[in-house]
């Protein structure tokens, strides 16, 4: 054997997390994602200078995947009206801005496409997150699987008919087109947190007598439908990842099991490359019994384990030996970090250095002495 050839062989120092991981042919120098987090500080949908600095310096602090926050597919789609949105062509513009700057730093773009259903036109966090009538000049008429409102005092939505199912469908499309024109290396579609999807598929929310209501698969008709119309958009060689609530924390509602099938329909079919395995808020009540940190990552664990699907952890993952014992152990593919990294922009950076593994330093930081 050839010295050259005996090298190929040497194991890779490098702690699992910072080793690069490939999705299709896309690949992230290492195992660490920026978790979408609404920021709330868009105009009509629109990025600013403010996702620029934000997503730029999670970028520069090491990430290998920077995603935006849920981006709306529609207008009425929104959570609040600082949202971001990606509902017209308008958007493409200030949305390539964005995956240049995560680019040049060094990671890959990653956008969530999103559509709020229920949870739509409340307040942004700082006024009350309260919900905002569509008689209001900044509220509209949210829809939903039914008419039944997502809490108390929320606006009944009206429920999405075929037309209305057909035209949400669409708009994912459309926007995982324009995501692609913008220049992003990785989609997710949103189907947790009691946003339109996840209302579909939990029986919480979806009491339908229709094809798109009744058992599991009915259930997931809405997200299978998505996730046909955005593949069509969205090139062969981009990865496609799901995030889903894992559970419901409600009697009669979703459970691990149910998503665990889930995951197996969505490994079967081949065009999706990871689900992000989070929980909770199908309604106000839904919420997990306790939130500890990695409370969420046995559904990760799960997912990968019981359906071969790759899997992203996400939930209170704050320390560099936390997230590389997730990775390291098989318990997921990916973290996700969100709190952290809005506290620390150079989370990854740190990171790399707490767990001694060598990776290419930006200049600025070495100079510095930053970390």
């Amino acid at each position: 054997m050839k010295e050259t050839d005996r090298r190929v062989h040497v194991r890779d120092p490098r702690p699992m997390l910072f080793r690069p991981i490939e999705f299709r042919g896309v690949t992230s120098r290492n195992r660490i994602a920026l978790s979408p987090m609404c920021q709330y500080s868009a105009e009509d949908g629109m990025p600013n200078d403010w996702h620029v600095q934000h997503l730029g310096a999670r970028a520069a602090g090491g990430a290998g995947i920077v995603m935006t926050e849920a981006t709306h597919v529609a207008a009425h789609a929104r959570i609040t009206p600082g949202c971001l949105g990606i509902w017209s062509d308008a958007h493409v513009a200030g949305l390539a801005r964005l995956t240049a700057v995560i680019a040049r730093m060094g990671a890959v773009p990653a956008i969530q496409l999103a559509h709020a259903g229920r949870k739509a036109s409340v307040s942004v966090p700082w006024e009350g997150t309260k919900p905002i009538p569509p008689d209001q000049p900044t509220g509209w008429v949210p829809v939903g699987p039914t008419d039944e409102p997502f809490g108390p005092g929320h606006t009944s939505p009206v429920p999405l008919d075929a037309s209305g199912i057909a035209a949400a469908v669409e708009g994912f499309a459309a926007s995982a087109r324009r995501a692609r024109d913008a220049g992003f290396r990785i989609a997710e579609i949103h189907g947790a947190h009691g946003y339109l999807i996840h209302s579909f598929l939990s029986p919480l929310s979806n009491t339908r007598v229709d094809s798109y209501g009744g058992d599991l698969r009915a259930r997931a008709r809405l997200l299978m439908e998505v996730i046909d119309a955005v593949r069509r958009e969205w090139p062969d060689e981009l990865p496609l990842f799901v995030r889903l609530s894992c559970a419901d924390h409600l009697p009669g509602g979703l459970t691990i099991e149910d998503t665990v099938t889930v995951a197996r329909w969505l490994k079967a079919r081949g065009d999706v490359d990871l689900i992000d395995c989070s929980s909770g808020g199908v309604n106000p009540d839904s919420r997990p019994p306790s939130a500890h940190p990695g409370y969420q990552v046995p559904y990760a664990e799960a997912v990968r384990a019981g359906a071969g699907m790759a899997s992203g952890a996400v939930g209170l993952i704050g320390t560099a030996d936390q997230a590389a014992e997730i990775v390291a152990n098989g318990r997921a593919d990916i973290v996700l970090i969100g709190r952290a990294m809005l506290a620390d922009p150079a989370w990854p950076l740190r990171a790399a250095k707490a767990l001694g593994a060598k990776v290419d330093w930006p200049v600025q930081y070495e100079r510095a002495n930053f970390v």
